[in-house]
């Protein structure tokens, strides 16, 4: 760094020439998530594939299935929903947060909250969708309670509560965090 004396008498300090190189090296190294965000392109694409065959599994059966086997056949699309739009905010929030912003130019369907969700909007995001799911597995299971062992169930309960308090918790620290920084 080197300093240099401004108008009103403060030292002001500029980075060298090394310090500048490692910083754009730094930026740049940010488009190295976007392969990432392909990858989660991709993987949606599988999910997709995943709930067409669910889908036709449930159509095909809906005449002859009880009501517990319909509600799981439902349940288990909405899964795969929560799932890909879970992908989905992680891709275009995730992009804009930590790689750069998508121009969407005069596109009229553009979601209103993508362009304007924060880091701790992603997580509070993210750990709702992981609480649904998690929600929906554990519905699956009870009605399915005698397919379904003791040990496993108990499981299920354990998970979505461990799920459910870092839920509050993240929400309750990204609070304290907001009032914190809006008292300075």
């Amino acid at each position: 760094m080197v300093g240099e004396k401004a108008d009103d008498g403060e030292t002001v300090y500029r980075a060298g020439p090394a310090e500048r190189g490692l910083g754009t090296v730094l930026s740049a190294s940010r488009w190295l998530l976007a392969p990432f965000y392909l990858l989660l392109v991709v993987t949606l694409a599988g999910l997709l594939i995943k709930a067409l065959q669910e889908a036709w599994h449930f159509i095909s059966h809906v005449l002859t299935a009880t009501e517990a086997e319909v509600i799981l056949g439902v349940l288990a699309l909405i899964d795969l929903t929560f799932t890909g739009s879970l992908i989905v905010i992680v891709i275009f929030s995730g992009y804009e947060n930590f790689v750069a912003k998508i121009d969407i130019g005069t596109s009229r369907n553009w979601p209103a909250w993508m362009s304007q969700i924060d880091f701790s909007g992603l997580k509070l995001k993210l750990i709702s969708c992981i609480v649904a799911i998690s929600a929906i597995q554990l519905l699956k299971a009870f009605m399915n309670v005698k397919g379904t062992s003791d040990r496993d169930l108990m499981w299920y309960v354990v998970v979505h509560v461990v799920f459910v308090v870092s839920g509050v918790l993240m929400a309750w620290t990204d609070r304290i965090s907001g009032e914190a920084k809006a008292s300075k």
